[in-house]
């Protein structure tokens, strides 16, 4: 029986992190089904197929499966899409507080849904690999729906790991820290320059590294939870930060 060629399935990958992710996964021979309300202009490999919409919408979903199907046997699914959206509970209550968090968590629920659904009806060892933040164990003041969120879904990554390892089917998380962007470009722009050299400054300062991270340093870590070589790994938040969650901040620093 001839051998299928592995296929994953990437939210949000029009650009940023994503693309990053989905670049090094056809790269590496796999081929690739990209979810995004934007199209991914960028893919023009013949093994990538990029579906326009939104990745909460099991709908949406569907069609990505089939057209995972088509291109051969999915493998890995990558919840990466993300809305950043920040708002003080205070002022916009409970209600539209709770509506931003689902925006962030409703996409990686039906993305998991739709992924463990295929491995099991495939009966292939499948792995899912989450992007959280390091918001989700250490907030970052007024963005009280994002920091929730996160939170959330590193919980429902180990539960996943628990529910269904025993079917093979892996789970794992990635905590980001600051990454070189373009939001994160866009924010550079809007300040001036001493206010761009401060925040230049801090950010450096919050990674024990001395900087930021570039996509590439998520995107190699994502490709290798989702390969044969992470196999034994499930449930797990690693952190892709610099170090920024080992970080304390100490007012006596020198």
């Amino acid at each position: 029986m001839a051998v299928q060629q592995r296929v994953h399935v990437v939210t949000g990958a029009a650009g940023g992190i994503g693309r990053r992710i989905a670049e090094v996964l056809l790269a590496d021979r796999s081929a690739v089904v990209v979810v995004d309300v934007r199209p991914a202009d960028w893919l023009a490999d013949a093994a990538g197929v990029s579906i326009v919409g939104d990745a909460g919408d099991p709908a949406v979903l569907e069609v990505a499966l089939e057209r995972a199907r088509s291109l051969g046997e999915l493998r890995g699914w990558v919840n990466n899409a993300a809305v950043f959206r920040d708002a003080w509970l205070h002022e916009a209550g409970g209600s539209a507080t709770m509506e931003l968090v689902a925006s962030n968590l409703r996409p990686v629920l039906a993305g998991a849904a739709a992924a463990i659904g295929e491995f099991l009806r495939s009966d292939v060892p499948g792995a899912i690999v989450n992007v959280s933040s390091h918001q989700a164990q250490r907030a970052v003041r007024g963005a009280l729906p994002y920091a929730t969120a996160k939170a959330a879904i590193e919980g429902l990554t180990r539960a996943i790991a628990v529910d269904y390892g025993s079917r093979g089917i892996r789970c794992n998380c990635v905590a980001l820290g600051s990454i070189v962007t373009e939001r994160y470009a866009r924010h550079l722009a809007d300040l001036d320059i001493t206010s761009r050299a401060a925040f230049e400054t801090q950010v450096r300062q919050l990674h024990p590294l001395g900087r930021p991270g570039d996509t590439a340093d998520v995107a190699r870590t994502v490709a290798f939870l989702l390969s044969d070589a992470a196999g034994f790994i499930t449930g797990a938040v690693i952190p892709v930060d610099g170090g920024r969650a080992a970080r304390g901040a100490d007012p006596e620093e020198r």
